[in-house]
């Protein structure tokens, strides 16, 4: 994934199911607000 502006690249890796903890660090790395999770979270 990638976020032109600010500039952000996030790896994410293409399995059915990934850890708790995998994805604790994907969310951190991709460092959104609140409002920017809860956004993309209700996308469908």
């Amino acid at each position: 994934m990638r976020r032109d502006n600010p500039y952000g690249k996030v790896v994410v890796p293409n399995h059915n199911q990934i850890s708790k903890g995998t994805l604790r660090a994907i969310i951190r790395d991709a460092n959104p607000t609140v409002d920017e999770f809860i956004a993309l979270h209700n996308q469908p």
